[in-house]
């Protein structure tokens, strides 16, 4: 396990965060839930959590710039700054207030343009993925490393897919039958950060998704990579943090993506 004052700072506030999910998850019938366009909801729950979350951070560090999704950027968040944390309190909101148990907090650090640090805790599984730049990544202090399978007719893939009314259902349709012809099985599990973290462990073998925010990525990047995957955008290249279109798998399965699915960059 890493043993990083940032990372620890991190991992103290996503447990805070989802002790205010998981206190709220016992009755979320009761929760007063938003609509903030069509399928994308947010609940006083996120809120809550992610002011739980920014709280622990800013105790710490109180110089460090935010950019959450909830709140949206701190005041003092420019393009020079050093050290930038990225939040998502609750990634898998509907999944949440529906009940269904696929959902987590992801935060990470962004230092000078890079990600350095990075959690992902799934409070009804106690899964907390971890991973510092350089340092390896974790699930419950034990590494982790992305799967060895070699060909993506083999492999489970995850996506997400488009919700809002802007969205290309059309262009997902393509690349939905074009993935499902060419891999062993496709899982839309609710949660794109969670999606990052199973890629991580192995759990899946790939991902890939459009219209993605740098909040839902950001933390499952450096997962991806530490645990010695690729990730980028659907060309392959590395500028997918803020353009939101996102490919990740084992080294052999991300190639397989990106020779299917660069026509639809």
């Amino acid at each position: 396990m890493i043993n990083s004052p940032m990372l620890n700072t991190a991992i103290k506030a996503a447990r805070r965060g989802a002790s205010v999910i998981s206190r709220a998850s016992f009755d979320v019938g009761l929760l007063k839930v938003t609509k903030k366009q069509h399928n994308d909801f947010v609940t006083e729950v996120d809120k809550a959590a992610e002011e739980a979350i920014i709280d622990i951070l800013h105790s710490a560090y109180p110089d460090h710039a935010i950019l959450a999704e909830e709140s949206g950027a701190s005041d003092n968040l420019h393009d020079d700054n050093d050290n930038v944390w990225i939040i998502d309190p609750l990634d898998g909101t509907t999944n949440f207030i529906h009940g269904f148990p696929q959902y987590c907090v992801s935060i990470a650090l962004q230092q000078r343009g890079q990600i350095t640090q990075a959690v992902i805790y799934d409070p009804t599984r106690n899964d907390l993925f971890t991973a510092s730049k350089g340092a390896g990544a974790y699930l419950n202090d034990k590494r982790i490393r992305v799967s060895k399978r070699d060909k993506i007719a083999d492999g489970l893939i995850g996506t997400g897919f488009p919700f809002r009314a802007d969205d290309d259902l059309e262009q997902y349709l393509k690349m939905f039958r074009l993935m499902t012809e060419s891999c062993a099985g496709l899982r839309r599990p609710g949660s794109a950060a969670l999606d990052l973290a199973y890629v991580a462990a192995g759990r899946l073998d790939g991902f890939f998704e459009k219209g993605l925010k740098p909040w839902d990525i950001a933390a499952g990047s450096l997962l991806v990579t530490e645990a010695g995957g690729l990730i980028g955008d659907f060309t392959g290249e590395s500028d997918y943090l803020y353009k939101g279109d996102v490919l990740a798998g084992n080294p052999k399965i991300f190639s397989q993506q990106v020779n299917l699915l660069s026509q639809f960059a």
